[in-house]
C-alpha cells in the first residue's frame, strides 16, 4: 500500500499509540467489499498528506475484539480519534466527508475549525479511483450486516437454518473443537468443555457461503459465533463474560441444556445475597438503595426491555428476538443494556427471582423472558394485555411514511438539510429545486434510520435524495436534474 498505513495486529498495539494522544485514524474493511478496497486507496492517499497522524487499517473480520469496541456493523467504517478518545466516526464510502473529518482531526488543533480538507479529493486520489468510489457512494457505500438477509437464497437461509438448530448448542468456528484455527475459537471451545455441554460445530473455512451467509444471517459480522436452541448468544468475549458470571451456566440451564455428567442433576438455586450499597436488608437479600434502584429502572417506561446491548444493537439472539417483537408490534419501549453494569445485572436477578436475560416488564409487571413473549406474541396475549394496560401501539412505519411524503406538496428526502445537505446528489437536487422558485418540504433521512431504510422498500427506489409531487415519487437526483435542464422540472411539479 502507498502512504503511510499501517495494518493494526492488536489491541496492545492501538492502546500505545492512543496513549501518546496523537490523531489516530482507523479504517474497518474486509477483503470481500469492494467499497473497502477503493476507500482504501483514497485512505492512503490522505495518509501521505498528513504525517502527523497514525493511519491504521483494521481488518473487521480478524479483529473481533476491536470491531466490536468500537461496535462495527458495516464497512468501510472509520473511526477518528484524538488525546486519546474517539471524536468522530465514518461510515461508507464518501470521499469528501472522510477527507474533511481528516482535515479537522489531524490538519488542526482546534477541533471546531472549518474543514478546509487540504488533501482535496482531486488530489488524494486518481480519477478512476474517484469515479468508482463515487458510484459506491451511491448506495451510501457501506455493507452492513443486516438480518433482514438480502443476499442470502432461499436454499442457502434453509442450510443455514439447519446448521443453527442441528443441535441444541452449536458453534460456528475456525477450524474444528479439536483443532481450532484462531484463538477467539479456541476460548469459547474451552468454556464450553468447562461447562460440560455437548454441542455441535461447523468449521467456517472450509465453506464460504457459510461463512459470509451467517454474517447476514445473525447480524454479527465476526466468528465464533455461538447459538443456543436456535437463538445466537454471542461472539467470544460475551461467552467468555457470561461463563465467568455464571449465566452461561443459567441459560443452557433455562433451556434445558444440562452438563453431560450430571444431566439429571436439579438446578442450583440462586445465591440469596447479592452485595450492594448500604448493607443487606430485606427478604429478597438485596441492599435498600438497590431495590430503590432496580424499582427505578423498572418504572422508568411503561415498558421496560432489561437486555444485553442496546435496542438498536443487540448483544444477544434471546435479546434481539424481543427486540424484534416489540418493534413488531409498534412498541415504544425503554431498555437497559445490564452489560454495562454488574450490580444491576446480579441484582435484578434476585429481585424479579429470574435468573437470565431478557427481562420484559411492562407497568412494572415481569413478563418473562423470550420463550414467553414470543408464545404472548402467537397466541395474542401480549396485545390483551397491552390493551388491559392503557398502552397502544406507535403508528405503523406504512402510515408514518404516508404522512411524511404527504406532509408538503412538494417533498424531498435528502441527507442533511437544504441549507446543510450531507451529500452532493441532495445537494443538486437543491439547488435545481431553488433555481426553478418551487416551495418543498424536506426531511434528512440520515436523523431516522427507520425512515431511511424504510422509504427504500416503500418507494421501491433504493437510492437518495428522493423527490415527491402530491405524494408520487418523481425521482432521485439523475431525473430530477433530467427535469430541470429540458425544463420540464417546473411544470412537473405544478400539474
Amino acid at each position: 500500500m502507498a502512504g503511510s498505513v499501517k495494518d493494526l495486529k492488536s489491541e496492545d498495539e492501538l492502546a500505545n499509540v492512543l496513549r501518546e494522544g496523537a490523531p489516530v485514524i482507523l479504517h474497518f474493511w474486509a477483503s470481500w467489499c469492494e467499497a473497502s478496497k477503493q476507500m482504501d486507496q483514497v485512505f492512503a492517499h490522505l495518509s501521505t498528506d498528513f504525517p502527523h497522524a497514525h493511519f491504521f487499517r483494521v481488518e473487521a473480520e480478524e479483529q473481533p475484539e476491536i470491531s466490536e469496541s468500537y461496535s462495527v456493523s458495516a464497512v468501510p467504517y472509520f473511526v477518528f480519534c484524538k488525546d486519546g478518545k474517539t471524536i468522530d466516526t465514518l461510515e461508507g464510502a464518501n470521499p469528501s466527508s472522510l477527507a474533511n473529518t481528516v482535515a479537522k482531526v489531524a490538519g488542526s488543533t482546534n477541533l471546531e475549525a472549518e474543514s478546509a480538507a487540504p488533501a482535496s479529493i482531486g488530489m488524494a486520489a486518481g480519477p478512476s479511483v474517484l469515479e468508482t468510489v463515487k458510484e459506491l457512494a451511491k448506495e451510501n457505500g457501506s455493507s452492513k450486516m443486516d438480518n433482514s438477509t438480502p443476499y442470502l437464497s432461499d436454499s442457502l437461509k434453509k442450510h443455514l437454518q439447519q446448521l443453527v438448530n442441528s443441535r441444541p448448542v452449536f458453534l460456528f468456528m475456525k477450524g474444528s473443537p479439536e483443532q481450532p484455527k484462531c484463538g477467539f475459537s479456541r476460548k469459547v471451545i474451552e468454556v464450553l468443555k468447562d461447562e460440560g455441554v455437548e454441542f455441535g460445530s461447523f468449521d467456517i473455512l472450509t465453506d464460504n457461503d457459510v461463512r459470509e451467509g451467517m454474517k447476514k444471517f445473525s447480524n454479527w459480522p465476526t466468528f465464533p459465533q455461538l447459538f443456543c436452541k436456535g437463538e445466537l448468544l454471542g461472539g467470544c468475549d460475551i461467552v467468555i463474560a457470561m461463563h465467568e458470571s455464571g449465566e452461561l451456566k443459567e441459560v443452557f440451564r433455562d433451556h434445558g441444556v444440562l452438563p453431560v455428567a450430571n444431566g439429571a442433576e436439579a438446578p442450583a438455586p440462586l445465591s440469596s445475597e447479592v452485595s450492594g450499597k448500604g448493607g443487606v436488608s430485606g427478604p429478597t437479600g438485596i441492599s435498600d438503595d438497590l431495590t430503590a434502584r432496580l424499582k427505578g429502572l423498572i418504572n422508568s417506561s411503561p415498558i421496560m426491555l432489561f437486555m444485553k446491548g442496546k435496542k438498536d444493537e443487540p448483544k444477544c439472539g434471546f435479546s434481539r428476538k424481543v427486540v424484534d417483537i416489540l418493534n413488531q408490534e409498534g412498541l415504544e419501549f425503554g431498555s437497559f443494556d445490564i452489560l454495562t453494569d454488574d450490580e444491576v445485572r446480579q441484582g435484578l436477578k434476585v429481585f424479579s427471582n429470574w435468573s437470565s436475560y431478557p427481562q420484559l416488564y411492562i407497568k412494572g409487571e415481569l413478563i418473562g423472558g423470550s420463550d414467553i413473549v414470543l408464545e404472548m406474541q402467537k397466541s395474542g396475549e401480549l396485545k390483551r394485555v397491552l390493551a388491559e394496560k392503557g398502552i397502544v401501539p406507535r403508528e405503523s412505519l406504512e402510515d408514518r411514511l404516508k404522512k411524511l411524503i404527504s406532509s408538503s406538496p412538494t417533498m424531498l428526502f435528502l441527507k442533511g438539510t437544504p441549507d446543510s445537505p450531507r451529500c452532493g446528489f441532495s445537494s443538486k437536487v437543491v439547488e435545481a429545486l431553488r433555481a426553478e422558485g418551487v416551495s418543498f418540504g424536506s426531511f434528512d433521512i440520515l436523523s431516522d434510520d427507520e425512515v431511511r431504510q424504510g422509504l427504500k422498500t416503500f418507494s421501491n427506489w433504493p437510492t437518495y435524495p428522493q423527490l415527491y409531487y402530491k405524494g408520487e415519487l418523481v425521482g432521485g437526483c439523475d431525473i430530477v436534474l433530467e427535469l430541470h435542464n429540458s425544463g420540464e422540472l417546473k411544470s412537473t411539479l405544478s400539474e
